[in-house]
């Protein structure tokens, strides 16, 4: 649905951001050849408007700078409303991005602050204190009350963890109902479904594979009920496959501007994208068990820590082993993850993403927290038929 305030060029603006983001995607494949910055991934990993708004055809990236010089113009005649935050987030984005593409050696500061549209610093230990007390006093409430934090979240994780027969019977469960919750909350979903798809060695928890109707589920860790039911929740509803379905129809019918078909974008818009993924057990109200809030909590933990390390390992160059044990004594995490999470955060490109989560999650759960009943179906609205960057959402009612 389109901003009410926003200059009457608006949806044809979103029509020429889009057909140039994707243009940009099938120029950096075609120049790298699946060996750039972001291999075979691409600048939009998934993107189902094809038929309605087709890539602009690009020769290099001078061409890119030009048509991103001419969407500035245009943006810069926008009222200074959330409409307007997120084009100029989005477009600093795509000039870091280009310049990435380009071959230029870019710090980790700058790629945080242009691409990814987070501040480049780590997480205080005062915050992670802070939090740590907060799932110190969620853990006593399940009677995990003796040892170290370290030590009872290791029990509470193990106790609970589910044998590797029971991963894909669990999934089937809570992927059920986390689509009825999601049909009646955010979105009819209709038949889609999504299966489960174990994979070891690699540098993720879980993957929404849209295009294969799969999960991917790195089964190198173990996971509890409350892990599982995160994981359905932000990959596949409310999360990642219901914001593709819900753009891709309010896309075709005009309630939205084309560009919520880049929701996938390796760009600011990542950033809501996963917070929309890490609150959606919040977003469907699901919520139910002592486990739920404990899970939440050590999710945003380690998601905080993990930004704090990826600022240490790539804007302050600390060593490996420094920063896994950093990892290991804030984060609490597997080893497996915790090596997921340094790999992660050595990529050229995807690495500062590694923030988007928590910032991300931030921005989400602070506007949703701030909601009243009334405004739900609005906050929906702008949630998934809109894009935004965390600044622009946090201007939500204003």
């Amino acid at each position: 649905m389109e901003n009410q305030n926003a200059a009457p060029n608006d949806a044809s603006l979103g029509r020429q951001l889009t057909a140039l983001t994707i243009g940009m995607d099938h120029l950096e494949r075609r120049l790298s050849r699946g060996h750039g910055v972001l291999d075979s991934e691409g600048l939009v990993p998934i993107y189902l408007g094809d038929e309605l708004v087709p890539p602009l055809a690009l020769n290099d990236w001078d061409a890119v700078h030009t048509e991103l010089d001419d969407l500035e113009r245009q943006v810069a005649q926008y009222p200074a409303d959330a409409r307007h935050a997120f084009l100029s987030d989005m477009l600093r984005s795509l000039r870091t991005a280009t310049r990435l593409f380009e071959g230029e050696v870019l710090s980790f500061r700058e790629k945080l602050e242009g691409l990814v549209g987070v501040p480049a610093q780590p997480i205080s230990d005062e915050e992670l204190s802070e939090m740590h007390a907060q799932l110190a006093g969620l853990l006593d409430k399940t009677g995990m009350r003796h040892g170290t934090l370290a030590e009872r979240i290791g029990r509470w994780e193990e106790e609970r963890a589910l044998a590797s027969d029971q991963l894909e019977p669990v999934f089937a469960e809570l992927m059920a109902e986390a689509q009825r919750r999601t049909d009646a909350r955010i979105y009819p979903t209709g038949d889609y479904t999504m299966r489960l798809n174990a994979l070891r060695d690699v540098p993720y928890t879980a993957r929404c594979n849209f295009d294969q109707g799969q999960m991917d589920l790195n089964v190198d860790l173990k996971f509890t009920r409350a892990a599982i039911k995160h994981l359905v929740c932000h990959e596949v509803f409310p999360g990642h496959s219901t914001q593709l379905l819900y753009t891709r129809d309010k896309a075709a019918s005009g309630e939205s501007t084309a560009d919520v078909l880049l929701c996938t974008t390796n760009a600011v818009t990542g950033c809501v994208q996963e917070g929309i993924g890490d609150q959606g057990v919040e977003l469907i109200d699901w919520i139910e068990h002592e486990d739920d809030a404990v899970h939440a909590q050590l999710r945003r933990v380690r998601s905080a820590s993990a930004t704090s390390a990826a600022w240490y390992q790539m804007g302050e160059n600390w060593t490996e082993d420094r920063v896994m044990d950093f990892l290991e004594r804030y984060s609490f995490g597997q080893r497996a993850w915790i090596e997921g999470r340094i790999r992660f955060a050595s990529y050229s490109f995807r690495g500062p993403f590694i923030a988007s989560y928590w910032y991300g999650n931030e921005a989400v759960r602070e506007v949703r927290e701030g909601l009243s009943k009334e405004q739900w179906p609005a906050f929906i609205g702008a949630l998934y038929g809109q894009m935004h960057s965390p600044r622009s959402l946090r201007m939500f009612g204003s």
